[in-house]
């Protein structure tokens, strides 16, 4: 390993271990999906999670905000919802005859954003500069925002009545999206059984603090990335730049967040290094979510995870050494 310890990695996989179990005390039969937003935190990458109503994504985000002793703020989007709700607003205090600044719901270590696709276009875009520089402009003057910080959203389909579908430049802010599905029979009688008449949430304490969470992520950057690997990354990445059934491939942005990911993804594994595998599991969560299809692909029904992953398998993978 260069630059980092098998004592670090130990202590992000045991992290990363102690919050997948909590949060699966909640979310029955979804391991993958807690995988996936556990990677999320460790990277720090702003979280999409979109499904049907009714599936647990709030239920998620709330399990997994609730496993870490830090700020927590929960943003109900609505089509009243204003931008300075979410940034803060400047008042003026008669007293001291200044400006004071009152913050918004997004200065929170975790901050969960409630179908985030009902606010309106102008709301969700007051988002942009938080979730990108993790600070917020009011006024002229820049507040910087607690670390870590995370955005979890939660968003219905955009076919569902009352939603608005999020700006591209919205969605390429996002580290990973998931989708969490319904539940197999097994799992929903398990919830039945374990949730039926009392909050899933009550049982739930916090197994780390922010600063340890911050001290895993410091360790998950140092995780080391092989120039073939990277090169590998790139070319994944811009297979999506060429797939006939994309007009619009993966920014350079997500080539960034989909290292990070995969960093985070080997310390999960116990690794000090990222392997190709890891950045297969981590595309099409990390870039279908930022890719538009062709008009001839979403007249033939295709899916930009499908899409995503068609350009995928045209790579070639890095031989072992």
């Amino acid at each position: 390993m260069e630059g980092i310890g098998e004592d670090d990695i130990a202590r992000v996989t045991a992290l990363a271990r102690s919050i997948r179990e909590a949060v699966s005390t909640v979310i029955e039969g979804k391991p993958e999906a807690i995988e996936l937003a556990t990677a999320a935190l460790l990277a720090e990458a702003h979280l999409l999670i979109e499904d049907v109503p009714g599936v647990g994504k709030t239920m998620l985000a709330k399990s997994l905000a609730k496993t870490i002793d830090a700020t927590v703020r929960r943003i109900q989007f609505t089509p009243d919802l204003l931008p300075s709700d979410i940034t803060g607003v400047s008042v003026y205090n008669q007293s001291s005859g200044n400006f004071e600044f009152k913050p918004g719901s997004v200065f929170a270590n975790l901050v969960i954003g409630d179908e985030i696709n009902r606010a309106s276009p102008k709301t969700q875009s007051a988002l942009l500069e938080a979730m990108e520089e993790r600070r917020v402009t009011v006024d002229g003057v820049s507040h910087e925002l607690p670390r870590p910080f995370l955005v979890i959203a939660t968003q219905n389909p955009i076919e569902m009545e009352g939603t608005y579908p999020l700006p591209e430049a919205q969605r390429d802010r996002f580290g990973l999206r998931i989708d969490i599905g319904y539940p197999s029979p097994a799992a929903e009688v398990a919830m039945l059984e374990h949730h039926g008449d009392t909050d899933p949430l009550g049982p739930l304490a916090p197994v780390a603090r922010a600063a340890t969470v911050m001290e895993a992520i410091g360790i998950v950057r140092r995780v080391y990335v092989h120039p073939q690997v990277k090169q590998y990354l790139v070319n994944v990445v811009s297979a999506t730049r060429a797939a006939p059934e994309l007009r619009l491939g993966a920014s350079p942005r997500a080539s960034l967040q989909l290292m990070r990911a995969a960093k985070a993804w080997a310390a999960m594994d116990g690794r000090g290094y990222v392997i190709p595998e890891d950045i297969a599991d981590l595309a099409i969560p990390t870039l279908a979510h930022r890719v538009l299809l062709s008009p001839a692909a979403q007249l033939a029904g295709r899916n930009p995870a499908d899409a995503v992953a068609a350009a995928i398998a045209t790579v070639a993978v890095p031989a072992k050494r």
